[in-house]
């Protein structure tokens, strides 16, 4: 005996219920979706959780989410392993949290409230913290059933899951009002900052290829491998969450900047993209995007479909060039890899690959090369000198080859892509 005793505060013992509703199970299985759930759960390290089962439901109640016999079934459950906090995975009313706090005696979370405190955790620059907290009063503002002061605190995670245990009682709607402006100040000065610093980067035009994918499916780990960097990639959801970017030079010598963005994750909370919007506008403004898949992941194909979704959620032009990465062929056997390589080879801007041991990295980095590498033809533009943005926009390109002035205006010669020509043409 040492003599010293462990004073460290005693985990959160947690339960993971999975609602398994009849309408959603075409589109996702209950059994992957369970396990991503506590995978959720187990990225907060004050978590532990003891028990975690799907709940068949074939119909919702709108008091309880659950029928009767169900809900005296759990709570027998919850009882015997101690449980200090239940995590439903998917949305849950305020009637419905504060019935099931009341009849089984626990803290409640939805899937909403479970990813928001994991932004939390994980944001670590000012806008990054900013904008969780923000959303995180979003949400609290449509529920109005617990006290939101400890949003106030300089911490990671929002209180929700620790927390000092509050009693369910109404939030000051008008204080919540007031911290949202305040919030929404301070992330127009940040914004704007980040904006001088796009600028800046336009002004020595090197194309950006940004990372894009469902979480953990190993974005940061290829982004470590391209650049050398040290960003945190580990086995766990939302491992990284502010968007990091690096320069890059490609096999054949031309410089990019390469950005490594935020996982996706399915019903991705609706507070999140909108207050995410500005960190994902590195996906908006890029030349390329690698959409990274775990295809080893038996809901690979359903991931792949929530992120598409997404991106054409946040605006992401169909345009814009893109690549698929089928990552982690290092955890698939060697049938499996053979019959996927066949597979990718049937289709276009489709890529195998392993971040972990680098196989497939050279010819994904060809394919970047030839993607960025488009033909491009000359053309020789007069434009009035009242045209000042379209002048502007062609200089922010790095397109502009020459200029003159005339009579009727500038007369500026450019090298361009097609899709380039096309963007000009709609401003």
């Amino acid at each position: 005996m040492s003599g010293f005793e462990d004073h460290s505060p005693k985990p959160t013992r947690a339960w993971v219920l999975h609602p398994d509703i009849t309408s959603d199970r075409l589109r996702r299985k209950s059994g992957p979706a369970l396990e991503e759930a506590v995978s959720l759960a187990a990225a907060l390290p004050e978590l532990e959780v003891v028990g975690s089962n799907v709940v068949p439901l074939p119909k919702v109640r709108a008091g309880y989410l659950f029928g009767s016999g169900k809900i005296e079934e759990i709570g027998k459950a919850l009882k015997e392993a101690e449980v200090d906090l239940v995590l439903v995975d998917g949305p849950v009313t305020p009637v419905q949290q504060r019935n099931l706090e009341k009849e089984w005696k626990v803290k409640l979370l939805d899937r909403t409230g479970l990813i928001l405190e994991i932004f939390a955790d994980r944001a670590r620059t000012r806008e990054g913290v900013l904008q969780v907290e923000l959303a995180a009063l979003s949400y609290q503002r449509t529920r109005l059933v617990r006290a939101w002061t400890h949003l106030e605190r300089q911490r990671g995670g929002l209180g929700f899951v620790g927390g000092p245990g509050e009693t369910q009682i109404e939030a000051d709607r008008r204080a919540i009002d007031e911290a949202i402006t305040r919030l929404r100040r301070q992330l127009a000065k940040v914004a704007k900052t980040r904006d001088l610093h796009r600028a800046a980067r336009k002004k020595v035009p090197f194309p950006v290829v940004a990372l894009v994918g469902y979480t953990n499916a190993g974005k940061s780990t290829l982004f470590n491998r391209l650049t050398g960097a040290d960003v945190m990639a580990e086995d766990m959801l939302f491992a990284t969450l502010d968007p990091t970017m690096r320069g890059i030079t490609l096999p054949s010598g031309r410089k990019v900047i390469l950005s490594d963005t935020v996982g996706f994750i399915s019903d991705l909370p609706t507070q999140l993209v909108a207050a995410f919007r500005a960190t994902l506008e590195e996906v908006l403004e890029a030349n390329l995007i690698l959409h990274v898949r775990d295809i080893a992941h038996a809901d690979s194909q359903e991931q792949a479909t929530d992120v598409r979704a997404i991106m054409a959620e946040l605006g992401v032009s169909e345009d814009t060039p893109q690549i698929e990465v089928w990552n982690k062929t290092d955890l698939l056997t060697d049938d499996q890899r053979e019959a996927l390589q066949v597979k990718a080879d049937r289709e276009p801007n489709i890529f195998t690959m392993s971040a972990v041991t680098g196989a497939g990295v050279d010819a994904l980095l060809d394919a970047v090369t030839n993607a960025l590498d488009e033909e491009r033809t000359e053309r020789e533009l007069v434009l009035p000198y009242s045209e000042g943005k379209k002048r502007a926009w062609l200089f922010d390109q790095g397109v502009v080859t020459g200029e003159t002035q005339g009579e009727d205006g500038y007369v500026i010669q450019v090298r361009w892509t097609a899709r380039q020509e096309k963007r000009f043409r709609e401003i």
